[in-house]
């Protein structure tokens, strides 16, 4: 396993330490996230009692397998906790997600839960977002128009392809990853990027995340996010 490895799961871990009996739990998607299941699966075949919401297709098949209980999101208003990864994240816990294809979900669930807890290992703490290319879910027929209103703002965007096809999300929208290398303003960026038509969800976290479980060098940072 290598050093970056070591660091998610170590972080993975210590997050899934938070979950308690009764709870209902937001299960998040990629790399990170499948640490998170495994160290899950462990407890609940040791007797904790839980359900959990997956925030996609990919997660639910591993939940499954490691017979972690489940329910649909769609009869749900609240979570009580979501443990999700990020790919990138900064000082003010203000993060890019969405790398996984999975940002709309995700974008949901975070904002029914009362906490949000961000696993990462060292390499995506960032001083200024932007480096890791923001993902935007659109409408298919609006890609084009997207597109274009995306580039307005001096940017390159590229949409996400799967065998040279438009890749598709758990609802059938398409993926338009846009690389700004620095995004000076995320709260400007996020309400420019809401306001054009066409746009599912966008990828920036700013307010949603509560905590922040960072591995780093075999040991982890705990942060929390500050509301006052």
């Amino acid at each position: 396993m290598s050093d970056l490895e070591a660091e998610k799961a170590l972080a993975a871990k210590r997050a899934v330490d938070e979950i308690q009996d009764g709870m209902l739990v937001g299960l998040g998607t990629g790399s990170t996230a499948n640490y998170v299941l495994k160290y899950l699966g462990k407890r609940v075949a040791a007797g904790l009692r839980i359900t959990a919401v997956p925030t996609s297709r990919m997660t639910e098949a591993l939940a499954r397998e490691l017979a972690v209980p489940l329910v649909a999101f769609g009869g749900l208003s609240s979570v009580d906790l979501t443990i999700d990864g990020a790919d990138e994240i900064d000082q003010n816990l203000q993060a890019i997600k969405g790398g996984g294809g999975a940002l709309l979900r995700e974008k949901v669930i975070a904002a029914a839960s009362a906490r949000v807890i961000a696993v990462v290992d060292s390499s995506k703490v960032v001083r200024r977002l932007g480096r890791f290319p923001l993902p935007v879910e659109v409408f298919p027929f609006a890609a084009e128009f997207v597109g274009a209103r995306l580039a307005d703002l001096g940017v390159p965007v590229s949409l996400r392809l799967q065998n040279d096809d438009p890749l598709l999300t758990d609802h059938g929208n398409h993926i338009l990853d846009v690389a700004f290398g620095v995004i000076t303003d995320p709260q400007q960026t996020a309400l420019a990027i809401a306001a054009i038509p066409g746009v599912a969800a966008h990828s920036l976290f700013l307010s949603e995340i509560d905590t922040i479980i960072v591995g780093r060098d075999g040991a982890v940072d705990v942060r929390h996010a500050d509301r006052s």
